[in-house]
Formats: C-alpha cells, sequence, structure tokens
C-alpha cells in the first residue's frame, strides 16, 4: 500500500492507497469539525437513521455504541463474531465484542458486512480504517472538510441509477 500526502493550496489532504484508474467512481462524504480537531460524518448502519461517527484514521476498527448494537440485533442487523482485544486511547487494554454488521452506508458508498467492535461506556461511535479500506482509495480533506472514497462498493451502481 502506498502513502501519499500531498499539501494542496486551499488546504491539507492525506491520501491513503492513492492510485488513478481511468474509470473510477467517487462518493464525497460532508465532515464537520468536532472539539479537539476531531472530524465526523453522517453514516447509517443498517436500516437505522443517519448518526454521527468520528473519523479516525488512527482506529483499526470501526466502533458502535450499546445502544446501536441492540437496535440492530432487534432487527438481525448485527452479528456476534468473535472478542477482541483493543488497547484504547488512554493506554487501556480491554477485551470487546465484534459483530458483523449488514450494512454501513457513507454517502452514495454502501459497504457489507463491517466489522465493527463494541466499545463499554461510550457514546462515540467511530468510523475506523477497517470500514474504510473497502474501498480502493479515500481521501480525507479538511479544506473543505470531506472524506472522499473512490471505486467504493455500490457507490458507482447509485451514481448510474441517478442518471437513468
Amino acid at each position: 500500500m502506498r502513502i501519499l500526502t500531498t499539501f494542496a493550496t486551499a488546504g491539507l489532504s492525506l491520501c491513503l492507497s492513492c492510485h488513478s484508474p481511468a474509470a473510477e467512481s467517487t462518493a464525497s462524504i460532508p465532515m464537520r469539525l468536532g472539539d479537539a480537531a476531531t472530524f465526523y460524518i453522517q453514516a447509517a448502519v443498517g436500516d437505522l437513521q443517519k448518526m454521527d461517527f468520528m473519523v479516525d484514521t488512527g482506529s483499526g476498527y470501526m466502533t458502535i455504541n450499546q445502544a446501536t448494537l441492540v437496535a440492530l440485533q432487534r432487527t438481525g442487523q448485527a452479528q456476534y463474531q468473535r472478542k477482541l482485544r483493543a488497547v484504547l486511547a488512554n493506554g487501556t487494554e480491554v477485551q470487546v465484542p465484534v459483530y458483523r454488521l449488514t450494512q454501513l452506508a457513507l454517502g452514495d458508498c454502501r459497504l457489507n458486512n463491517v466489522e465493527a467492535a463494541v466499545l463499554p461506556g461510550t457514546d462515540r461511535q467511530i468510523i475506523g480504517l477497517n470500514a474504510l479500506q473497502q474501498a480502493d482509495s479515500f481521501t480525507f480533506s479538511f479544506n473543505p472538510p470531506q472524506l472522499q472514497m473512490t471505486n467504493c462498493p455500490q457507490a458507482k451502481l447509485l451514481a448510474d441509477a441517478r442518471v437513468e
């Protein structure tokens, strides 16, 4: 995987696994700036309504909170997979359950069978690298704040459907 950091005139962009194939589709997801230089996007898990997720390229796994898990389990959209040892930002190690989620919608990008850890005692939900890597590449831009995902599963199908 090639990592490329580009300093643009209008802002700073971070692109992981960048390349430029001839025909690619791109899903652009607006982000909003939160506290402490964190960025959030609106995403929908399964058939739940959109909710805030922090975009965290330092997190290996997507995380959801207990309330989201309970809502997904009611409709069979979250299946238990295994326990995972997680190291939290403060260095604490905890065992957390990992669930396979049927679908995650990030703008026009539809990701299927994404694994998410459920962290105890937190409301914050995170989009981690395991979700982002389902696209060929992604770009995290600061100005304007947006997440772009190229050749994302189902994004081209959704774009083609709007043209017809």
